[in-house]
C-alpha cells in the first residue's frame, strides 16, 4: 500500500495503490478515501440516487441537499466522521461513517458504509473500509468498531467477515430503517485484532 502525504485530518486525502484480481487478470486499482466535505454533494447525490435500488431495503443516506447539509454538520463535529472512497478515476464508489465515538475508558465506534452503484460487488469497498479502519485505529486512536448488520444483507456480512470483524450477538429491532424496527447482528473488532 502507498499512502500520500498527510496524515488523513480534515479534508486531507488518504490513497492507497491496490492490487486484486477481477476474473483472472490481474488488475491495479487505486482507491482514495477523504473526509466528506461540502463540495462534494452533487456528486454524493448523484451517487445516491443511482444507487436507490442497491440501498433502500439496508440504509437511509442522504437523498437531497437539505439531508445532505444535515450529514456535513453532523460529520463536521467530533464524535462522527464520515469518508468517501474513490476509485482512481475519482468516481465516488461509496461511504463510509465513524459514529457516535465514545472516549475514555471505551476509546469505542460505530462503523456505517454502503457502496454506490456500478462499484459494488467489485472488492473497491473493502479495500476503502480497511483504509478507514486504519484510520480508526491510527489516527482516531480508538480502540474498537462495531458494526450493526441486518441478518439478511448476505454482502455486508461477507465484507466485515472479509475484514476480520467477529460476530458478538444479536438485537433485535435495532434500528428503524424506512419506517421499520429491524433486527441486527452485531460484529466487532479492537485494535488489536486489526494489527
Amino acid at each position: 500500500m502507498k499512502r500520500r502525504r498527510g496524515a488523513g485530518g480534515r479534508g486531507e486525502s488518504l490513497s492507497w495503490h491496490v492490487s486484486f484480481t477481477v476474473t483472472g487478470e490481474s488488475n491495479t486499482m487505486t482507491v482514495v478515501i477523504s473526509r466528506v466535505q461540502p463540495d462534494d454533494e452533487t456528486a454524493f447525490l448523484d451517487a445516491v440516487a443511482r444507487s436507490r435500488d442497491l440501498l433502500d431495503e439496508w440504509v437511509d443516506p442522504p437523498p437531497n441537499a437539505e439531508r445532505f447539509a444535515q450529514h456535513i454538520v453532523r460529520y463536521s463535529t467530533d464524535h462522527h466522521v464520515s469518508y468517501l472512497a474513490r476509485n482512481g478515476e475519482g468516481q465516488m464508489v461509496g461511504c463510509i461513517n465513524i459514529n457516535n465515538i465514545v472516549r475514555g475508558a471505551f476509546q469505542s465506534a460505530f462503523l456505517g458504509y454502503y457502496a454506490f452503484s456500478p462499484y459494488n460487488g467489485q472488492g473497491l469497498m473493502k479495500q476503502a473500509m480497511a483504509l478507514v479502519i486504519t484510520q480508526a485505529f491510527h489516527h482516531h486512536r480508538l480502540h474498537r468498531l462495531e458494526a450493526n448488520i441486518q441478518p439478511a444483507n448476505v454482502a455486508s456480512v461477507a465484507l466485515v467477515k472479509s475484514l476480520g470483524f467477529r460476530l458478538e450477538g444479536h438485537s433485535p429491532r435495532y434500528l428503524n430503517i424506512a419506517g421499520q424496527w429491524r433486527d441486527h447482528d452485531r460484529y466487532a473488532i479492537t485494535a488489536e485484532e486489526w494489527s
